[in-house]
Parts: structure tokens; C-alpha cells; sequence
């Protein structure tokens, strides 16, 4: 189970809940918000109990350990704690795998041709940030450093035909991986924003300083380099149609 996919699975434990008359009054939401659960800890983490409350007639608590009871009952789900109205939701070990693999599987992002003027001015517009300060190529940049983590990227995936490296998604097996699922989990559930598009970024460049997805020096191409490379793509594609949906360019090169 992915992220989104948990999404669509606690709205439809809303919808269960208010057609049965165990949430009376309650306006079904159109989709249910997820963050990553606080203070570092495993899952995800919903709010959606303390709107549901008021219509209710009924504490956060309550009605999240309902949604809580009748979220047990889905596949891919190890564990689902309330606290403060909270429900948090850990997913099982294969939800890195079916993240990695519903992401690469997605359609290439068109292709925009490069144009520095109209990429400053459309990151201008979303971020309402001053454009003189997306000119100088350097990480403090965030355009920059977008398009940085998407050009390596790429050219991670052309240089793995060279190892005979093919991408192979599997869970976490480095620390420096599991903010970098956790950027890309976000991503696709909460949707696209430049701040999601340079957590991101920012967790991919992390993780390739950490440990390289390519073999280096006498290392010989492996499982770990196969993983690896389903994360890069992953990236690749998140910051390909995030850049493309803000009408700025991705570049292959930089």
C-alpha cells in the first residue's frame, strides 16, 4: 500500500462510517490530508477525526479509534495508534517497494525547452519569491538546486547502462534513504509544490552523498545499486513533472 493509497482507503472508512449512521451529520471530505507522523516516528500520520468532530457530535478520539477499527481490516497496514485525535498508520515493509514502483510507472513529464527568463519567473509565481534571487547557481538556490538533483539524476540513469543496471525498487537499506521515501511519499500524496519538489531534491542529493548509486572504484554492480537506481528514477520523475506542472524546465544536463 502506498501512501495515496492509504488516503483513498481512510476516506473510504469515512464513507463506510457516515452511510452506516456511526458518523451522523458528517460532510464526507473530498480527500483526507496526510503528513508523516511526528518527531521522526514510523507512518503517517491524520488530522482528519478533529474535522469530523464538531458535525459528529464526538471527541477526535473517538471517532479516530473508529476509523482506526475499520482501517484494520485493509491489507498492507502493521499497526494504527490514536493519540490526541491523531491516527497514526504504519504501512508494511512492501510500501517502499509499491511507492517506488506506482512512481516509475508514471508517464515521462513533457518536455520543456530551457529558458532561464520564463523558468525564474514561473518559480517567481509559485513561491511569490524575488526572481533576483534564482539567478545565482549555487544550492542556497532553491530553482537551482531542483534542477541540479534532476540533472544528476538523469545522469545516473544514462551512465547505469554502462554497469548493465537496471532499476529495481525494494525497501530502505541505507539511513540516508528513509527521508528521501518519505519526501517522495509526501509528494504524492499531498500533491505538488516547489517546498515538496526541494525536500525532495534536497533528500536525493543527501542520499547520493551518503553512498553513490552508481558502483565506484572496484565495487561491482549489485542489488543495492539496483535499488538505488528505482530511487533515482522515482526522483527523477517526481522532479520532472513537479518542474514541468510549474511550467519550468527540467534540464538533463546542468
Amino acid at each position: 500500500m502506498t501512501p495515496d493509497q492509504l488516503s483513498q482507503a481512510l476516506l473510504h472508512c469515512v464513507r463506510r462510517a457516515a452511510g452506516s449512521g456511526r458518523l451522523p451529520g458528517t460532510a464526507v471530505p473530498g480527500r483526507i490530508v496526510l503528513r508523516r507522523a511526528p518527531h521522526g516516528a514510523p507512518g503517517w500520520s491524520t488530522a482528519v477525526a478533529h474535522q469530523l468532530a464538531g458535525p459528529a457530535g464526538r471527541t477526535p478520539d473517538a471517532i479516530a479509534r473508529l476509523l482506526r477499527d475499520t482501517l484494520r481490516e485493509e491489507t498492507g497496514i502493521t499497526a494504527a495508534e490514536v493519540r490526541d485525535g491523531y491516527l497514526t498508520v504504519r504501512l508494511d515493509g512492501d510500501a517502499d517497494t509499491a511507492l517506488l514502483t506506482e512512481l516509475i510507472a508514471r508517464p515521462a513529464a513533457r518536455v520543456l525547452p530551457a529558458d532561464t527568463r520564463r523558468d525564474i519567473a514561473r518559480w517567481s509565481e509559485a513561491t511569490g519569491g524575488d526572481p533576483a534571487r534564482l539567478l545565482p547557481q549555487r544550492a542556497a538556490n532553491p530553482l537551482f538546486r531542483v534542477r541540479y538533483a534532476h540533472a544528476r539524476t538523469r545522469h545516473a540513469l544514462r551512465w547505469a547502462g554502462h554497469f548493465g543496471l537496471t532499476p529495481r525498487p525494494a525497501p530502505a537499506a541505507h539511513p540516508a534513504e528513509r527521508p528521501l521515501l518519505d519526501a517522495l511519499g509526501q509528494w504524492s500524496v499531498a500533491g505538488n509544490s516547489p517546498q515538496r519538489l526541494v525536500e525532495v531534491a534536497g533528500a536525493w542529493l543527501t542520499a547520493e552523498a551518503a553512498r553513490s548509486t552508481l558502483p565506484v572504484g572496484d565495487e561491482k554492480p549489485g542489488t543495492a545499486h539496483r535499488a538505488r537506481l528505482a530511487l533515482a528514477q522515482a526522483t527523477a520523475t517526481v522532479l520532472a513533472g513537479g518542474l514541468t506542472q510549474l511550467g519550468v524546465s527540467a534540464p538533463q544536463h546542468l
